[in-house]
């Protein structure tokens, strides 16, 4: 299963070589910026359910949908809501919801992972983008991890950040998880074997740094890092074509080995890679994914599960 929210950008922003950022306009812009659901048996050829229309009326973009070992659904994603004066106390907020089906969905809260994290100046964070977790099985807990930044665009200096829970409701002090030599966002983990691959995409662009929007790999053997930034020895470590965002991996259904799904967003297409080993990859090129999907998250649903998602939501 196949999440994801749609949007054809309006803009690319650029640096121009005096540091001046500035926007070219792109064709036919649009946003849905709801939950989106599509499946698949191969993990290459993806079909939208819902006529590719939104399968909740909830706002939210960047959604990370998975089962957690007590069986329920959850959902983080970027989306800020709730009392604007908690906002302007506490920071900007993400999206927490649950369900029991994946069909009915329950807005539990949105979190202010940042309220107790001020930067020198006691400012808080602009921004809290594309949260995912993960369920550590050797201390019983979801960690959460998410990119913010202190600068006035939430791209600029932007680190990957971290807390635990073990009952959603009260949240360890957000630490940060990554701190690469260059800004990163999109962060995303698995585990194989001892190892813990940290998938990110490295935002730097721009006259005097050149392109370098793509998506790179960073390997750890404790959850919470250091992480080790893997540079390979093709396309200066990027495992993925640029410009490129929002990487979901899985396991490959066909063979052994995995699957990197990622988007272009300024292209408005997508794309998936496969590797033997999470390091080399080759793009797959018989593809077929929803239009407009944008950073999409996947999940393992046994065949019933499909059924049911099928019956609410048409073919």
């Amino acid at each position: 299963m196949l999440t994801y929210f749609r949007q054809r950008y309006p803009t690319r922003v650029e640096v121009d070589k005096n540091g001046k950022t500035f926007e070219v306009p792109l064709p036919d812009p649009m946003l849905d910026d709801r939950l989106h659901m599509a499946l698949s048996t191969d993990g290459r050829h993806w079909t939208a359910l819902n006529g590719n229309q939104p399968v909740w009326d909830q706002h939210m973009r960047d959604p990370f949908l998975h089962r957690g070992p007590d069986g329920l659904w959850r959902i983080v994603a970027t989306g800020s809501n709730g009392k604007k004066e908690d906002r302007e106390k506490y920071g900007p907020t993400c999206l927490y919801a649950t369900s029991t089906d994946l069909i009915h969905w329950k807005a539990e809260a949105y979190l202010h992972l940042m309220k107790d994290v001020r930067n020198e100046s006691g400012a808080l964070v602009r921004n809290i983008w594309a949260p995912e977790f993960f369920y550590d099985e050797a201390t019983k807990e979801y960690m959460l991890f998410w990119s913010s930044s202190f600068e006035d665009a939430g791209w600029k200096k932007s680190r990957l950040w971290y807390c635990k829970t073990k009952d959603w409701k009260t949240f360890t002090k957000a630490r940060v998880l990554f701190n690469p030599p260059y800004s990163v966002i999109d962060g995303t983990l698995k585990k194989d074997k001892n190892t813990y691959y940290l998938v990110h995409k490295e935002e730097e662009f721009g006259a005097t740094t050149g392109e370098r929007r793509g998506i790179r790999l960073a390997t750890s053997n404790n959850i919470e890092g250091p992480y080790e930034v893997f540079y390979g020895d093709l396309n200066k470590g990027q495992i993925a074509p640029t410009i490129t965002e929002g990487p979901s991996v899985m396991p490959d259904p066909l063979k052994a080995g995995w699957l990197l799904l990622y988007d272009y967003p300024m292209a408005d297409r997508y794309g998936i890679s496969s590797s033997t080993d999470l390091k080399q990859w080759g793009i797959e090129t018989d593809i077929v994914i929803p239009p407009d999907a944008r950073h999409g998250s996947v999940s393992r649903i046994t065949v019933k599960e499909a059924e049911a998602l099928r019956k609410a939501f048409g073919k």
